[in-house]
């Protein structure tokens, strides 16, 4: 991976060369964000051989479920994935644009009757009007805050009819016991949603200090879930 970022060859990685490599991860902006404190370990904004390796491990923990800190760089997890069709190193057979959607017919009908059910302005529907359909699922308040932010897909903090349904497939895997993964897989990214791989202004999301940032203010829903607020019927 590493020649594919350093294209100077001197050996080290600058923060705008790695946020659009790891962009291709599929994590979100604030995964990478942490990823990118633990890997930086001098706050430089710099990455050598070592912690771009570091780096790596944590985007593998990370899309295998698993806490992203030094802890589990231990952990056997198999190599992180990178969709990029430019690259040789992509293990994933079909483009995602091709994958089939995770949300099937039947239950999409379900989901839209709910979606309709809560008044939705402009065919959008707010994180306060989603918030107690959630809240009803009785699901941990940190699950439920992933959930909205992999469903809330453009980050605009608000659910469309097929980020809605997003949700509430995550919900009922949750409450079957599955785990909530922490990037959406692509087969889960509605059909509406995908688009060509390259993001426009993906550079400036990482460091972290700006990211984490930028992500808390375009993810209300993670604060509206927070389990102190009280639920306005």
């Amino acid at each position: 991976f590493l020649p594919q970022v350093d294209s100077t060859n001197a050996g080290r990685v600058l923060a705008s060369d790695a946020a659009v490599f790891l962009k291709k991860s599929g994590l979100t902006d604030l995964v990478l964000g942490k990823i990118w404190d633990l890997a930086d370990t001098d706050g430089k904004g710099i990455l050598n051989k070592q912690e771009f390796f570091v780096a790596l491990r944590l985007v593998a923990c990370a899309q295998n479920g698993l806490d992203v800190s030094l802890s589990s760089l231990n952990l056997p997890v198999p190599p992180p994935r990178f969709t990029d069709t430019s690259s040789p190193l992509l293990l994933s057979g079909t483009p995602s644009s091709d994958l089939p959607w995770a949300v099937k017919l039947e239950d999409k009908v379900k989901y839209d009757a709910i979606f309709d059910s809560l008044n939705p302005v402009n065919g959008l529907l707010s994180g306060d009007k989603v918030k107690p359909v959630l809240l009803n699922s009785k699901l941990p308040v940190d699950i439920l805050g992933r959930v909205w932010e992999l469903s809330d897909i453009d980050h605009d903090g608000m659910l469309d009819r097929d980020e809605f349904a997003v949700a509430m497939f995550l919900v009922y895997c949750a409450l079957e016991k599955e785990p909530v993964p922490m990037s959406l897989p692509a087969a889960l990214v509605p059909p509406s949603k995908r688009k060509p791989l390259s993001v426009p202004g993906a550079m400036p999301l990482i460091p972290s200090s700006i990211s984490t940032k930028e992500s808390h203010q375009s993810l209300p829903p993670v604060g509206i879930l927070a389990a102190k607020t009280p639920v306005t019927q």
